[in-house]
């Protein structure tokens, strides 16, 4: 199982606005709402696996954001 990165959270607050509305529920819901991803695929109604792969891909564009920004 992987940890939760604060990092991502900041960046979050930074970059949030640029992704798209349901990414960034999800990354709130994840990170600021500190909901499991069980929590919020049964808030969805999509499986653990789908929310993770949405978390999975904002993560990667906040990272990339902040890689060719670096605000």
């Amino acid at each position: 199982m992987f940890e939760k990165n604060l990092k991502l959270a900041y960046l979050l607050d930074f970059y949030g606005d640029v992704l798209s509305e349901r990414t960034r529920d999800m990354l709130t819901m994840y990170y600021c709402d500190d909901l499991s991803l069980a929590e919020i695929a049964d808030g969805e109604g999509i499986s653990r696996q789908g929310v993770r792969h949405i978390i999975k891909k904002g993560e990667e564009q906040l990272k990339g954001f902040e890689d060719g920004l670096g605000l």
